[in-house]
């Protein structure tokens, strides 16, 4: 049976336990394991370009050391996404990009809720390399902690908030832009009117149809 390992690059295991339950409508019978590994090393949440540098090395170690036919890179800044695909044959996702994908299929423009202000930047950069900048509405930062998104109610209301000035600016899709926000997708999606993209989810989808076609 092939089997899907799902990075969380922070070390939260609260962050890392989000992620297995956005991804577990994709576990099925027959289908790929999907399993979600946390990095030791990482730090509690990839807040800038430093903690998104600091956990490449390790996450190329783990990838070379596990025997997996896909792996994802659950993290919404999609840190060492490069790099880490020198560690492997095999695929590679990162769940941005995987939800950008997503979001152009279905609609013309999208807008990002990120975590922070500096996570603005690295959302940039991975958009220029799809060559999908101009498709963007907009970015609202919640300027929160990781521990704040993963309580059930703390951020809900301001993220609904950011999901309507989004949608004021033009998008027609939202992604949500940190794998901690996950549990809120259904209540923002419901509140603003429009479809939310998790990431997590996104990913799953495609590396169980790369792993799957690889199968065939």
């Amino acid at each position: 049976m092939a089997r899907i390992l799902v990075i969380n690059p922070n070390c939260s295991q609260a962050c890392s336990a989000g992620i297995s339950a956005a991804i577990a409508p994709f576990r099925f019978p027959g289908g790929p394991i999907l399993e979600v590994a946390t990095l030791k090393e990482g730090p509690p949440a990839i807040y800038n370009w430093r903690d998104w540098h600091a956990v490449v090395e390790p996450m190329c170690r783990l990838v070379e050391r596990e025997d997996a036919d896909a792996f994802i890179v659950a993290c919404a800044s999609d840190p060492g996404i490069d790099a880490v695909r020198t560690a492997t044959a095999r695929p590679v996702f990162g769940i941005f990009r995987s939800a950008v994908a997503a979001a152009v299929a279905r609609a013309e423009r999208f807008g990002v809720i990120a975590l922070v202000d500096s996570s603005k930047a690295r959302h940039r950069a991975a958009l220029r390399a799809m060559g999908l900048a101009d498709r963007l509405a907009g970015e609202v930062a919640m300027n929160v902690s990781m521990d704040t998104l993963l309580d059930p109610d703390a951020a809900r209301s301001a993220l609904i908030a950011a999901g309507r000035e989004l949608a004021e600016l033009g998008a027609e899709t939202i992604i949500l832009g940190c794998t901690g926000m996950a549990h809120h997708r259904t209540a923002v999606a419901e509140a603003v009117g429009l479809p939310v993209i998790e990431p997590a989810a996104a990913s799953a989808v495609l590396a169980i149809a790369a792993v799957s076609d690889a199968n065939r």
